[in-house]
């Protein structure tokens, strides 16, 4: 089981950026999604999730609106449009792979090394 982030990296509030988590060694197509975000000094946190099949999301208060999860199952890709960037935004983002459909962390095993996010002027 292999997860890949990439398409972090600085950017100024207010500015946009798009994440890809690349996955391999499993069914992609059978697994629920998750974005994960954690930044120094706190606990990780889920901000949106997607289906299987993609036709269903749920996103965290502090996202919604702003940030938009799909995902490509012919391509095993994830895939998170962050819009609207704030500072608070900076952290680590990381995929998450799990047969649960949760923004709760314990219920994932299978986790990518994560792209830093930095929302700064």
């Amino acid at each position: 089981v292999q997860l890949v982030e990439s398409g972090g990296g600085l950017v100024q509030p207010g500015g946009s950026l798009r994440l890809s988590c690349a996955a391999s060694g499993f069914t992609f197509s059978t697994y629920c999604m998750t974005w994960f975000r954690q930044a120094p000094g706190k606990e990780r946190e889920g901000v949106a999730l997607i289906g299987p099949d993609g036709t269903s999301t749920s996103y965290a208060d502090s996202v919604k609106g702003r940030f938009t999860i799909s995902r490509d199952n012919a391509k095993n890709t994830l895939y998170l449009q962050m819009n609207s960037l704030k500072p608070e935004d900076t952290a680590m983002y990381y995929c998450a792979a799990g047969s649960v459909c949760s923004l709760l962390a314990r219920f994932f095993t299978k986790w990518g090394q994560g792209t830093q996010v930095t929302v700064s002027s």
